[in-house]
């Protein structure tokens, strides 16, 4: 199998579970992963946060995270350059999906039929670019409202599950790393020998 080029969109206050481990698992199977954020260039960072279920709150906690390095430049890349996609969650989303080349990308990715993964909030990137219409996903609960209206088959799934449907593999949250990271795998043809 050979090594597959994925693209991962951030920005600032990605959750930085959601951007730091799939880079550095996929990174360590052997792909490339390129990092980018809309008006910033390669070596720049963007501010990651950590959100945190404690103390029976009704919501998460934000923590400020680590500075996540950028790989590659917005501006120069282009979705046929890439085998799949990565989509993390966090608050970056919901600035991101204000951006029309971001949502422009991402609908180049599914209308190339191109694996892509999404987690928590990520989905409403997919959301935003019309990507989840009849599609079956999951993705942070207080996203879920927005996902049917949207058109989505949301499924509410326990924070350490995914869902795959065709080329979508989506999970709740971070702690879903394991199984939304396996699946994504199978999507790219990667085979893991123990």
């Amino acid at each position: 199998m050979a090594p597959k080029k994925i693209l991962m969109i951030v920005g600032d206050f990605v959750e930085d579970y959601e951007a730091m481990v799939p880079f550095q698992a996929l990174t360590m199977v052997g792909h490339t992963v390129d990092t980018v954020s809309p008006d910033k260039k390669a070596k720049e960072t963007v501010a990651t946060a950590i959100h945190e279920e404690e103390n029976n709150e009704q919501t998460y906690s934000e923590k400020r995270g680590h500075a996540f390095t950028l790989t590659a430049t917005f501006s120069s890349i282009k979705s046929k350059d890439y085998d799949a996609l990565i989509l993390p969650g966090g608050r970056a989303p919901e600035h991101l999906r204000l951006n029309k080349k971001v949502i422009e990308l991402i609908q180049e990715f599914n209308k190339d039929n191109k694996p892509i993964a999404a987690i928590c909030h990520g989905l409403q990137l997919l959301l935003t670019a019309d990507c989840l219409r009849g599609k079956t996903c999951t993705g942070y609960k207080a996203v879920g409202p927005d996902l049917k209206l949207g058109g989505a088959n949301y499924v509410e799934k326990n924070a350490d599950e995914a869902i795959v449907d065709g080329n979508l593999v989506s999970s709740p949250a971070w702690p879903g790393h394991p199984q939304l990271l396996s699946e994504f795998l199978k999507l790219l043809g990667t085979q893991i020998l123990l």
